[in-house]
């Protein structure tokens, strides 16, 4: 058990730590290109996308003690919020290095902690860092300073004490929680992957007519007999131009309803039961974290589900599968539903037509960027017979239906992730009884 494991402080497990370096903007004499981790980057980098991790210019003479390498742990040591103190933690990837083309360092605001090996598991104490934050542990080392929040490390690293397991128990630790995280970031890959091709295939068909083309041309369409025949072999003229024949045009608030979200701090919780209001920034999260509260006795109607399209018309215009929980429908977001037509095609022409929405709001310039009514209905989309939706969704529907599953999944992974990692830290679950937790879930 953790509780009676001998222990000692982070500073005695560290080879090295070094506070970041934000380096210069621009070249220099005997200055080199590197990539510079933030705090603030941290989120996306854990996801995989290290497009925001900006390039910077640091000294030859210093980069050898401040470039990172697998198994190092970055530790932020300012910035937060008032809703998310500041303290958060980075494992350092051999993946990770090889997807940023250059070779690495923190900034400043952040700290980098090379583990003793033969002293920790560097996976085991970056897991420990991740309970410690979760659990709030780290609160009592934040200090508020000109404005901004600071984690106080020295204090930290000398105070904190790490259980010192049995290395190969340390090890089966960071295995476990390592494990699904691993999975997660699969899924998330796989979700990327099946979503650009239901946005190809649609685009493909619906938007640039390919096959239509392909057989005026009379050339193979390149698809299964059942699904050319469905594509006519000719044009006619319609108010956009040249469509498919017997396709039509409508606008897109014709082919769903656009229910606009309620001013939700109308309707507070009572007799403690309650829904998570679900806002532009629980959008962006995909979850309802920290979210808001309001009542339960709404109109079914601005009831969010998983799985239903959500659309935001003002400020960060997004349109996503939500697979965040049951919650409540705030103002601002648009809810999509449709008695007559499915939820791939609605989902993918929205999609078609954000590029254009995200224009006309950001050409706002004195309010909050928006769209109106009237923009939807002056977005077209082409309509196919219904015998060629019909055949069309058999090849989307399932990909949109298996990005939906799969992102619920991953919701459930990450829930048993942030259940078992202080059960695991503190010796309350072995490692063998997690194992089998997650041969449950994957069941």
């Amino acid at each position: 058990m953790a509780v009676n494991a001998a222990s000692a402080a982070l500073r005695d497990l560290l080879m090295t730590t070094k506070d970041g370096d934000w380096g210069k903007e621009s070249p220099a004499n005997g200055f080199v290109p590197y990539r510079v981790i933030r705090g603030t980057d941290f989120p996306s980098v854990r996801t995989g996308d290290t497009s925001s991790v900006p390039v910077r210019y640091l000294s030859k003479s210093t980069v050898h003690r401040r470039t990172l390498m697998p198994d190092d742990i970055l530790l932020e040591t300012a910035g937060g919020s008032p809703n998310r103190p500041t303290g958060r933690s980075l494992l350092i990837t051999e993946k990770l290095l090889t997807s940023l083309d250059l070779p690495a360092s923190c900034a400043s605001f952040a700290r980098f902690l090379r583990v003793d090996r033969s002293k920790a598991d560097p996976r085991y104490v970056y897991w420990h860092l991740q309970y410690l934050y979760a659990s709030g542990q780290m609160d009592e080392h934040q200090v508020q300073h000109t404005g901004v929040a600071r984690f106080q490390y020295t204090k930290f690293a000398e105070s904190q004490q790490i259980p010192l397991l049995a290395p190969d128990e340390q090890r089966a630790i960071a295995h476990v929680l390592g494990t699904l995280d691993d999975k997660i970031e699969l899924n998330r890959r796989m979700n990327e992957t099946l979503e650009a091709i239901a946005r190809a295939l649609f685009k493909s068909w619906f938007v640039d007519f390919d096959p239509v083309r392909a057989k005026v041309e009379g050339c193979d369409p390149g698809l299964p007999k059942p699904i050319a025949d469905l594509f006519p072999d000719s044009f006619e003229d319609s108010e956009l131009g040249e469509i498919p024949k017997g396709w039509v045009v409508r606008g897109l608030d014709e082919i769903a309803r656009f229910l606009n979200g309620l001013a939700l701090q109308k309707y507070p919780p009572k007799d403690g039961r309650s829904l998570p209001v679900i806002k532009i920034a629980q959008l962006r999260a995909g979850n309802t974290s920290g979210a808001d509260a309001a009542s339960v006795d709404l109109e079914p109607a601005y009831v969010v589900d998983d799985g239903d399209v959500l659309f935001s018309w003002s400020g960060s215009l997004e349109c996503v599968l939500w697979t965040g929980g049951r919650g409540a429908l705030n103002q601002h977001l648009f809810k999509v539903t449709s008695a007559e037509f499915p939820k791939w095609f609605y989902f993918l022409w929205i999609h078609q037509h954000l590029t254009d929405f995200r224009h006309i709001a950001a050409g706002k310039a004195t309010t909050m960027g928006h769209i109106q009514r009237h923009h939807l209905s002056d977005a077209k989309v082409m309509v196919p017979p219904g015998d060629a939706l019909e055949v069309a969704g058999d090849v989307l529907s399932p990909l949109i239906n298996r990005i939906i599953s799969t992102r619920i999944e991953s919701r459930t992974l990450a829930a048993l992730r942030d259940a078992l990692l202080p059960k695991l830290i503190s010796g309350e679950v072995r490692v063998i009884d997690a194992e089998r937790m997650i041969e449950r879930v994957a069941e």
